[in-house]
């Protein structure tokens, strides 16, 4: 046999995904199953389950069932920011044509039929509201985005970079649950025009 031929079964072997760790497994299930369910309403006994680990493994992997929705959260978000800031800034351009990818970037998630909306405004809305930690981790990643706005309203030359930022989160925000309830991609296209307009206003305030 020649020895650049691969053997029965190697090629496929290759191809194949690698195998998951059992916490990889329960992230995974987790994540699916939050998303689409909610954090409440899916117990420790489903995500085993799906993730066809023990419960042991779970409780000495994360602690708790709290433990794992931190775990998917900080994952899900690192996950959505790359993808996020990759759509807007990937493709290169001016500050102010960067900007205006929000919209398209949106639509694009909202018309998938995995979209469940965010997974930490659904879980800020599920926890006790006397309880920080999930809004801790919100704020958390709400800031890492905010900060690359800001950082293209400022290279755009607005006036109030940081402020131009917070109110176009208020519409990414606001789009994001609109979309989850009205099923509609199409959210986007408003939220994109109401970027466009409050980046027109403050060109006009600052000419």
């Amino acid at each position: 046999m020649d020895a650049t031929q691969s053997l029965p079964g190697e090629a496929e072997a290759e191809a194949s995904p690698p195998v998951q760790t059992p916490r990889e497994r329960l992230i995974d299930a987790a994540t699916r199953l939050f998303c689409r369910y909610g954090v409440n309403s899916v117990g420790v006994d489903a995500i085993i389950e799906a993730a066809g680990t023990a419960k042991t493994t779970l409780y000495k992997l994360f602690g708790s069932k709290d433990g794992l929705v931190e775990a998917v959260l900080e994952r899900e978000g690192e996950s959505w920011r790359n993808w996020f800031l990759t759509e807007i800034d990937g493709p290169g351009g001016s500050p102010r044509e960067r900007l205006g990818r929000i919209g398209p970037a949106l639509k694009s998630w909202f018309s998938r039929e995995d979209y469940f909306g965010c997974p930490f405004i659904n879980a800020v809305a599920e926890s006790d509201k006397a309880d920080d930690r999930m809004r801790t981790l919100a704020l958390a990643h709400k800031r890492v985005v905010l900060k690359r706005l800001a950082e293209l309203c400022a290279e755009a030359g607005l006036r109030d970079p940081d402020e131009i930022a917070h109110t176009i989160g208020l519409v990414i925000d606001g789009a994001i649950v609109a979309a989850l309830v009205t099923r509609d991609p199409k959210v986007a296209d408003t939220a994109s025009r109401g970027c466009t307009a409050i980046l027109s206003l403050d060109y006009a305030g600052a000419a």
